[in-house]
């Protein structure tokens, strides 16, 4: 068993944006375990968007991330030592490990380390494609804007972990999808990779009025759902064209994640247009898991669900890879490597 472990710890909050000084390497040691425990040594860490959200002292569907503790991240790794009957070591487990290259788990606690078969699906996939951000683009599609055939669907943020995975879904169910993403490599990417019938690229669109004129183009017939993972400006350019009875899943307002207000440009589009706009978070939707990660893993492992990562070498340039993660600077679903 080793006897010590690297974490990174939140130690300030951000004034404004993050920045590297909000985290904290450090070494400590690791305890014997206990009956009912598991060591897990950590292969991937997941960086996510909302982990932004979870670094400020303020009011959220969540408690904020506490001071001087582990930043709170999913994890994927292996078994290593283990004191539960239904986990040995070389098992290959998910769970919320946090930003460590290992963790203790009380395994007696239901749900907190889930098996998962790194033989069929890539282990890093199981934080990505087959993990929260696919769970989260097929409940936002499925059961909040709910496609029909024949109708259009727009993804903001489309090259990233959930947006990619929003229109290759709405495609399977015989729509048509639309994306937005920041700049050609990455629309290139969503187009003749993901399948989407267009992308725009926003950073050629400045402003709200041209970001609209490109939307109308590539959605004559109008937009009937939304997949929403930026907002401000992006999200006010589709109001403009979206259909009558148009259904909104709020997703992620990444473009405010640094604690800017994102003022909404024309909220009586909502009325007019009788659109329905709900926001979700993921974690309180349980029960659609089950189903949602048999039909991601089995698309995944039947090579029809494509996805992309960023890996970032080691623990120690987490911090610097997920504040870029925040900027756009990463390709598809950003991960940390740790071993």
């Amino acid at each position: 068993m080793p006897v010590t472990n690297r974490q990174i710890l939140l130690v300030s909050r951000p004034q404004g944006e993050a920045s590297v000084d909000n985290f904290k390497l450090v070494e400590t040691p690791l305890p014997l375990l206990a009956d009912g425990q598991v060591l897990v040594r950590h292969h991937y860490l997941s960086l996510d968007p909302y982990m932004r959200m979870r670094m400020n002292d303020a009011k959220s569907y969540a408690a904020p991330q506490p001071l001087n503790q582990v930043m709170i991240g999913g994890t994927v790794g292996v078994v290593v030592e283990s004191k539960h009957a239904g986990y040995k070591p070389g098992d290959t487990v998910r769970g919320m490990g946090g930003w460590q290259e290992y963790a203790i788990v009380d395994a007696t606690q239901r749900g907190v380390l889930q098996k998962v078969d790194a033989q069929r699906i890539p282990l890093s996939a199981y934080l990505g494609a087959v993990g929260m951000p696919g769970v989260t683009a097929w409940y936002g599609l499925l059961k909040l804007i709910q496609p029909q055939p024949g109708q259009t669907v727009v993804v903001s943020a489309a090259s990233g972990a959930v947006g990619s995975v929003v229109g290759q879904l709405a495609r399977l169910r015989g729509c048509r999808a639309i994306g937005i993403a920041g700049g050609p490599d990455k629309c290139h990417y969503v187009t003749s990779e993901l399948g989407f019938d267009a992308c725009i690229d926003y950073k050629q669109h400045p402003d709200e009025a041209s970001l609209a004129a490109a939307l109308k183009e590539a959605a004559p017939d109008g937009i009937d759902g939304c997949f929403e993972n930026v907002g401000g400006m992006v999200l006010d350019a589709v109001m403009l064209q979206m259909n009558a009875f148009g259904r909104i899943a709020l997703c992620g307002m990444i473009s405010g994640y640094d604690s800017r207000p994102i003022p909404m440009a024309r909220p009586q589009l909502i009325l007019t247009q009788r659109m329905r706009l709900e926001g979700f978070i993921i974690s309180e939707h349980m029960e659609v898991w089950p189903e949602a990660l048999q039909e991601l893993g089995e698309l995944v492992a039947a090579g029809r669900l494509k996805y992309r990562e960023s890996v970032a070498q080691g623990l120690e340039n987490a911090p610097q890879a997920f504040l870029g993660m925040l900027k756009g600077r990463n390709f598809g679903k950003q991960l940390v490597k740790l071993v």
